[in-house]
């Protein structure tokens, strides 16, 4: 047929494009833990499981005066991340796209980019578990300041760094931490109880942030977070938060789909101390 107007991606523009920005906003904005890890990128073509060279610790000697050096052997281990996808979608109906007073196209591609945000926080907190770091807590007692700090001097004695360490907890764990620090009874640390108090964050405790997150299953209050450096966990992106929709005729709508390709493991197990403890407001 001549003089056929046809619709394309060009001039579509306006439908497609905020989509892929809305969900990588949404992923920057929600997704706590991973900035905490240590993050990689995977180029194409270059196959699923990246490979991690993990250097020791040498050790200098102390030398006799004219004696030759005992040469030592540095060798690597390795962590391998493995790649595995992650998606969702739906079929979003020309009656909602064109009869809702909101972008419901824009607004599905926000609630996927959360989701799949949320599940990558999911499976970097699940690698809390296996630090092998003596274990902090039975998961029976409520969590203290003190706790923060022992963790601290427990990965110190590692000779870890600080920089770069954090502490994970969740919300309602973290609850005993400020309900602690705000008490009348806590005035050596006013000042972060007043932090507490004004914003409802902890902020810094024993020389490290404290962060909160409910990507961290609970169970009846029963939780595991943990003190850890950013080099315990990687995260490996092959594709980040993609969105795409694809439109179905015959069934008078569009097709969402939301994926990321990324993979998260362990590198430094050591580099972590789990902290397993109950919420007093769950189990009073």
């Amino acid at each position: 047929m001549a003089n056929e107007i046809k619709s394309t991606t060009t001039t579509l523009n306006d439908l497609l494009s905020p989509i892929v920005q809305e969900a990588m906003f949404v992923a920057q904005e929600k997704s706590l833990l991973r900035g905490l890890v240590r993050n990689f990128s995977v180029p194409k073509n270059s196959g699923k499981v990246l490979q991690v060279p993990i250097y020791p610790v040498s050790t200098a000697n102390t030398l006799t005066e004219a004696d030759d050096l005992t040469p030592a052997a540095v060798s690597t281990n390795v962590a391998n991340i493995t790649l595995t996808e992650v998606g969702l979608m739906t079929n979003v109906s020309d009656l909602s796209v064109n009869y809702s007073e909101s972008n419901v196209i824009a607004d599905v591609g926000k609630l996927f980019g959360e989701a799949i945000a949320l599940k990558m926080d999911q499976l970097i907190a699940a690698e809390f578990d296996n630090f092998t770091t003596t274990v902090l807590g039975d998961g029976t007692s409520a969590i203290t300041p003190a706790k923060i700090f022992e963790a601290v001097a427990k990965l110190r004695a590692l000779s870890i760094p600080t920089d770069g360490m954090v502490c994970v907890l969740h919300p309602e764990v973290a609850y005993d931490i400020k309900s602690t620090l705000t008490s009348t009874f806590a005035a050596p640390a006013s000042m972060v109880g007043n932090e507490a108090m004004r914003s409802g964050l902890i902020g810094n405790l024993a020389g490290i942030p404290v962060y909160e997150s409910a990507a961290i299953t609970s169970t009846t209050g029963d939780s595991k977070g943990a003190v850890f450096h950013r080099d315990a966990i990687g995260l490996a992106i092959g594709d980040d938060i993609k969105i795409e929709t694809q439109r179905d005729a015959s069934a008078r709508a569009t097709e969402l789909v939301g994926t990321a390709v990324f993979g998260v493991d362990q590198i430094h197990e050591t580099y972590g101390a789990e902290m397993n403890f109950d919420s007093s407001i769950v189990n009073p």
